[in-house]
């Protein structure tokens, strides 16, 4: 029901997104998987680089967050075998590349949480963290972490 909705949506399948230093994209710990941060990369690349407010539009940092939980998905994914097999998306953690005094963090991490929505109704509604910083890894605009409840029966 997920996978279809994600081909419907022209999304599936996509790669998961190689490490970029020394970790895992994410680990099983009993019914909740936990990714790693994930940022915008596409096909090896990354697509939105920079500071939301400065260097990217607020637009394009909402696109931004939700290629990041595209991505964090293709890692649970690929533990657990198949996205039907989730049962709720628990909390997002959003770290948002910023100038000081931007506030609009929540907004760029709606790109996401949406996203999530659309894709899983009332299993993609979760707690969620909307932070900005002064930088992220290779200048992405946005990095996104998930903790998601698996089916384990």
């Amino acid at each position: 029901m997920y996978e279809q909705k994600l081909r419907e949506m022209g999304i599936y399948p996509a790669e998961t997104v190689k490490p970029l230093a020394a970790y895992i994209p994410a680990m099983q710990l009993g019914e909740l998987v936990i990714t790693s941060g994930q940022v915008p990369v596409k096909n090896g690349e990354l697509k939105y680089a920079g500071k939301v407010g400065v260097d990217l539009s607020l637009e394009e940092g909402v696109a931004a967050a939700r290629l990041c939980a595209i991505n964090c998905l293709n890692a649970v994914r690929d533990l657990i075998g198949s996205l039907d097999n989730v049962e709720q998306i628990v909390k997002l953690t959003g770290f948002v590349n910023c100038a000081e005094g931007f506030g609009e963090q929540p907004q760029v991490l709606n790109g996401a949480s949406e996203f999530l929505i659309e894709v899983f109704g009332d299993a993609g509604v979760h707690t969620r963290s909307a932070v900005g910083v002064s930088g992220l890894p290779i200048n992405s605009a946005v990095e996104i972490e998930m903790i998601v409840k698996v089916k384990t029966d």
